[in-house]
């Protein structure tokens, strides 16, 4: 694998709905912090990863730094936790297969569920064996869905489906 973009068939990575996100950005930086959020600027290319568009913002973007229920699940493993996301960016769901460097150029945390919410199995693995890692989780037909988690920070990353 290269380390850029791997492709395989049978999963795909989705970011998070865009809209409930929208209308934080024209709060004041009082009312983002009476709602627990930041309002951030991109100082590099890498390091502010969007949960939205699967991409790290370019520098000088802006960006919110917000608390978010990643896996609302009626199960002991429901989960929030921070989040970036950019400014004027749409939900983006990748082709099947597609791992982009949002996810390639991290220490990942695999995490598996199955229908029940439940975790299944778990590894961390660098960010260029994610898709090998998906691969071998949906081969257990337990599981329904991943999550992936920036492992170092453990921040959620994004969903991953089965196609």
């Amino acid at each position: 694998m290269n380390g850029a973009t791997t492709m395989r068939h049978g999963f795909r990575l989705v970011g998070i709905d865009h809209a409930p996100f929208e209308a934080l950005f024209e709060l004041t930086d009082e009312e983002l912090r009476a709602r627990h959020a930041v309002r951030r600027v991109a100082t590099a290319s890498t390091g502010f990863p969007c949960r939205v568009s699967l991409e790290d913002a370019r520098e000088g973007e802006e960006l919110l730094l917000l608390p978010y229920e990643h896996h609302p699940a009626a199960s002991p493993y429901r989960a929030s936790g921070p989040i970036y996301v950019r400014r004027g960016v749409r939900r983006r769901t990748l082709p099947p297969g597609e791992v982009p460097p949002y996810v390639t150029r991290r220490l990942i945390s695999v995490r598996a569920y199955d229908a029940r919410h439940m975790l299944v199995a778990a590894t961390v693995c660098d960010g260029t064996e994610v898709a090998d890692e998906i691969v071998a989780r949906f081969a257990d037909s337990d599981v329904a869905y991943v999550h992936l988690h920036n492992a170092k920070q453990g921040c959620f990353s994004c969903l991953v489906d089965r196609t």
